[in-house]
């Protein structure tokens, strides 16, 4: 008789076969924007089950360019794993043509020609089709929001994330789960979740005085689809007060909590559950981690680290989902469940190419309505660009160096410092740059530009601590975003040395001097994660900066030497 694995493995092959047809038919299809909508959404049904998977929209209401990451370093057991594998490397894994829409969508080389020929992806109206469309084909389907969702726009901000609520609202989710939710404040986000017409999940939500699990966040629901019992379970990000300001839900503790997850999928199978979903803003290595960890889980839909992959990964009997990021992507999960469990699924990562997915009118009209109040605000055009202004990658992207240039000029300082975020659109060259593109890129509910002093020892402590978040073997001391920004300061980084030996060759790039350890330096940066911080908002020490550049110029960054990748 063939095992659960070997039906797991089929369907892999067969996966990899609908995403061939998927993604290798861009690749054949002239670079003349011959892609079609039907071609796009086309899939075979399979199964009783199917699961729609959106997860790290950031605020971004419509169509936008995001460029993929240059450098996505992986250590450990998962260095040269996917998704740490990036470029022409990633292209001939999948089979992706050179010039493809598909190489355009999931790669970074030639990123601006390729934007040029293949236009904008995302739009939320967009992704309304492709449900809508899933949804005609598969009614029951489960719609899943992955979180990241009520954050990184000048709407966004202004609104307290009620304009993504209101459109997210329209969609008609399932369930989500949550990450820079919470930097709205645990006020906001409760008044919020108590309006939600669908479920807010979060399994490692706890009561942090009482370490109890927060009521408002249930950890699992059970749906009836197809005639299966499934559960998804909620996974929220684990390092809430370290990433973000934990003054902001001082209330609320989280954590990976991966013993109660499996307390939670053993629970959940005893009432019955067919099919177990995890809907997880882990981050890709940490869900892989777990899903090697917890026994029973069928499905993680991950979230967090913006990866978009065209196959799933399988750990042991459990399948990864990865969905991207900012709307390029929706995933669709068909999956065939027999007698309790999952034996068999069909996956596509579908782009949203907005050129060729036509918009739902009633969705476009009410992203309008958000938008109407703040029109002017958010089209004033403020400069010009003939740099690629992007950010995404382990180190500096030029939107960073920006930034990072922005703060040095703007407030008189020696270095600057700006977070390792991923979030944030793309500006092609020659674009005029709008408050809204500024505002994509510094949005956040703790964006004060401060100035202060620093020691060199103690630059060298944070640049440590950063990194060991970042290129900590175990997945789970990862415990933050990418590396730190940098402006004024070059270093060298070996990622394989232990906490506190990989950064050495601290450099002052304004007079080429070596840092001195004991000596204090002026550092403006922003996003501090301490409460009371004082300062301009970040968006403003921007604005000024290139209105009065006019047009913004960068010349590429070198100044950190990166060893053992």
């Amino acid at each position: 008789m063939i095992s659960r694995r070997d039906f797991l493995q089929a369907s892999m092959a067969a996966s990899a076969l609908v995403g061939a047809s998927g993604f290798g038919n861009w690749g054949r299809l002239a670079a003349q924007q011959s892609l079609t909508q039907d071609q796009l959404l086309q899939f075979d049904t399979f199964g009783n089950v199917s699961l729609i998977h959106l997860t790290d929209i950031h605020g971004q209401l419509k169509p936008i360019y995001f460029r993929e990451p240059e450098i996505n370093i992986g250590v450990g057991k998962n260095k040269g794993e996917v998704p740490h594998i990036t470029g022409a490397d990633f292209r001939r894994m999948y089979g992706i043509e050179d010039g493809s829409p598909s190489h355009y969508a999931l790669t970074y080389n030639d990123f601006t020609a390729l934007a040029r020929t293949y236009g904008k992806m995302g739009g939320l109206d967009r992704i309304a089709t492709v449900i809508g469309a899933i949804r005609a084909d598969r009614p029951d389907a489960l719609l899943l929001d992955g979180g990241d969702t009520w954050h990184g726009s000048y709407t966004c901000h202004h609104t307290q994330g009620q304009d993504m609520v209101n459109v997210m609202n329209a969609l008609k989710p399932d369930a989500m789960t949550f990450h820079w939710e919470f930097t709205l404040g645990s006020e906001r986000v409760r008044e919020i979740v108590e309006g939600l017409p669908f479920a807010a999940l979060g399994q490692n939500i706890f009561d942090a005085e009482w370490d109890e699990p927060a009521e408002a966040f249930p950890p699992y629901k059970f749906f009836e689809r197809g005639g299966v019992k499934i559960a998804v379970i909620g996974q929220a990000f684990p390092y809430m007060p370290i990433a973000n300001p934990g003054w902001m839900f001082p209330e609320y503790s989280f954590g990976i909590r991966d013993e109660r997850m499996q307390e939670m999928v053993d629970e959940v199978r005893a009432q019955g559950a067919e099919l177990v979903v995890c809907l997880s803003h882990n981050g890709f290595d940490v869900d892989k981690k777990m899903a090697g960890t917890v026994k029973g889980i069928d499905v993680i839909l991950t979230g967090h680290t913006h990866d978009a992959l065209p196959e799933p990964v399988l750990v042991g009997d459990t399948i990864l989902i990865a969905t991207g990021s900012n709307g390029k992507f929706v995933s669709r999960v068909d999956l065939d469940v027999r007698d309790g469990q999952m034996m068999g699924f069909r996956h596509k990562l579908i782009p949203i190419f907005s050129d060729v997915i036509a918009p739902d009118a009633s969705v476009t009209r009410l992203i309008d309505e958000q938008r109407a109040p703040f029109i002017d605000q958010l089209t004033e055009v403020i400069g010009k660009t003939d740099t690629l202004l992007y950010r995404r990658g382990n180190f500096n992207g030029t939107w960073d160096d920006l930034i990072c240039q922005a703060l040095i000029e703007e407030r008189d300082a020696d270095i600057a410092m700006s977070p390792g975020v991923r979030w944030g659109p793309s500006v092609l060259p020659g674009q005029d740059i709008t408050r809204e593109d500024i505002w994509n890129v510094t949005s956040m509910s703790y964006g004060e530009a401060y100035r202060t002093e620093m020691t060199g020892e103690f630059l060298k402590v944070v640049l440590e601590d950063v990194g060991d978040n970042l290129f900590n073997p175990d997945p789970y001391y990862q415990q933050g975003g990418d590396m730190v920004r940098v402006g004024g300061l070059g270093y060298r980084i070996d990622i394989n040395k232990p906490q506190g030996e990989r950064i050495s060759d601290l450099t002052l790039l304004r007079t080429g001097e070596a840092i001195d350890p004991s000596r204090s330096y002026v550092v403006a940066g922003w996003a501090s994660v301490n409460e009371g911080t004082e300062g301009p908002p970040i968006w403003d020490v921007v604005e000024a900066y290139i209105r009065r550049k006019g047009t913004v110029s960068l010349e590429p960054n070198n100044s950190v030497k990166v060893v053992g990748a």
